[in-house]
């Protein structure tokens, strides 16, 4: 009884001996920001000062709902920044499709209140680091900064100051109105999610020193809609000097000019009348959750005159988009389908009832023999329409007006299991490589090998050499060729990765073309 009453008092002693020796999770000094003073905390290993919930605007809720961000409501004392910022109102997030937990928003808290960013940096003090600051995705209607694969600590250990924020999304982010347009005072309404994003930009503007960022040194980086916010942020005149390079992950908006703000207010005037609101005031003292439950079909840019003067294409074609460096890029199998494929007879009904006189051309691009192969060219034909012609078509006018540009293609298939085992290299699949934070992926579903954790420490390391100096290559990574509308060189990331001429450009031009008629 003695002997083991001694050995379990000294397993005890040790425990408390390493408890003792191991770093504490302890507050930065503060730091003074607009708005007031904050600190934050450190990571485990205790080289990563991270500050989570930082306020950029007043809240949006009451009276502030559906008007452009406004100043961050001043504080007194120090402001503890040690936990994400509610996610901006919408659903409550449940693993679908290939996306599970780790690439969803916590459950809670979500909320109105939700204008607050992160911020991840390894020093504050000497020569200024890069900044990179992310937008997330979830087609507009979804998603927030505290997603687990957004985490920016593996990137700040590389020297960049990672940045993440929240924007209202869905009919709270992206809805207009007549009154709404009255009351701007500028003749226009709905773009609020994206005049969000503008705020965090300057937000980091006149702050990011602070943390040890060179705010003259920004890149904007987002995958999906958070791409289609990265196009949308070179366009607007509104983000003018506020980065100097753009990451564009599996989105843009290249083809359709969008809606009209006379369309998103007739569409705005629905819901109010769905809503049984009839005055402005009415509808700010609705609940948010009726709002969203009454609001259905995507919400998302609206070409409004004031955010978007034009359409996209057309301030593209104009040469009046913001001076970017752009690396930009689509995965392998991010089509989406809902549903079992169509067979090939009603697929190629379908086609030559959509496109015509075209429709032989177009089932030379994506044919169907057989129902496998219907089934095949329907995935490619969603993955092209809906991300690969897009962020193609922007490769090609960024080379077209002899502006860097650097193109990928993500073809690595995720390892995964049973339900997850079909998706292969699916929609938000590299976010995890890009920014090395394969730690986050569950291996129960995702049974990841060493090749994943070499082509994660590959793909990180492109990605942090472009946003220090606007171009990925550097010692040690197989040569990442500038692109050109001539030489149409992508590269290829996968487990062998490499250069090569992207294979299916006949069918992006085709289809492209198709995309962009009146």
């Amino acid at each position: 009884m003695k002997k083991s009453f001694m050995l379990l008092l000294g397993s005890l002693l040790v425990v408390a001996a390493a408890l003792a020796f191991r770093p504490a999770l302890r507050d930065t000094d503060p730091v003074a920001i607009t708005g007031g003073r904050i600190s934050g905390t450190h990571s485990t290993q205790g080289d990563v000062q991270i500050f989570r919930g930082i306020p950029f605007a007043a809240p949006p809720v009451g009276n502030l709902r559906w008007k452009a961000p406004q100043p961050v409501q001043p504080w007194t004392g120090v402001r503890r920044c040690d936990t994400f910022g509610p996610s901006p109102v919408q659903g409550v997030p449940a693993p679908f499709g290939p996306w599970s937990a780790e690439y969803l928003i916590p459950k809670e808290p979500i909320g109105e209140d939700c204008l607050y960013l992160n911020v991840w940096t390894q020093r504050r003090s000497g020569p200024k680091q890069p900044v990179l600051v992310w937008v997330y995705g979830g087609g507009f209607n979804s998603g927030g900064s505290g997603v687990p694969i957004y985490d920016g600590e593996a990137m700040a250990r590389k020297g960049i100051v990672f940045v993440s924020f929240n924007y209202r999304v869905g009919s709270l982010g992206f809805f207009a109105h007549p009154e709404l347009t009255r009351e701007s005072g500028r003749g226009a309404s709905g773009n609020y999610g994206l005049m969000d994003q503008v705020a965090a930009l300057r937000w980091v503007n006149q702050n990011i020193a602070q943390f040890g960022g060179d705010p003259n040194n920004v890149t904007i980086a987002g995958q999906s809609a958070g791409s289609m916010s990265v196009n949308c942020l070179v366009a607007t005149p509104l983000a003018k000097g506020l980065f100097q390079k753009a990451i564009a992950q599996s989105g843009a908006n290249m083809a359709a000019p969008g809606p009209s703000l006379q369309q998103a207010e007739e569409s705005g005037v629905k819901l109010a009348q769905a809503l049984g609101a009839t005055t402005l005031a009415d509808l700010r003292a609705l609940p948010a959750s009726q709002i969203i439950q009454k609001a259905a079909g995507t919400r998302g840019p609206i070409v409004d005159g004031y955010v978007l003067p034009q359409p996209i294409p057309a301030i593209f074609a104009a040469r009046q988009q913001n001076d970017v460096v752009l690396l930009t890029g689509w995965n392998e199998d991010e089509g989406m389908r809902f549903g079992p494929p169509q067979t090939a007879e009603a697929y190629r009904k379908q086609i030559e009832q959509q496109q015509g006189p075209n429709a032989a051309d177009f089932l030379q691009h994506y044919p169907a023999n057989t129902d496998a192969e219907a089934a095949t060219s329907q995935m490619r034909v969603s993955r092209d329409m809906i991300f690969g012609a897009q962020n193609y078509a922007w490769a090609n006018l960024q080379s077209r007006q002899g502006k860097p540009v650097f193109v990928y293609r993500f073809r690595r298939k995720v390892p995964a299991t049973g339900e997850y085992a079909h998706y292969g290299a699916f929609h938000t699949g590299e976010v995890a490589y890009a920014y090395d934070n394969l730690r986050f992926i569950d291996k129960s579903l995702r049974p990841l090998q060493p090749a994943d954790d070499e082509l994660a420490r590959q793909m990180s390391a492109y990605w942090a050499n472009f946003i220090r100096t606007g171009n990925p290559n550097g010692t040690g990574l197989p040569t990442w060729p500038a692109y050109s509308v001539g030489s149409k060189q992508v590269l290829m990331l996968d487990t062998q990765i490499g250069a090569h001429p992207l294979p299916d450009s006949a069918a992006l031009d085709f289809l492209f073309k198709t995309m962009s008629r009146p």
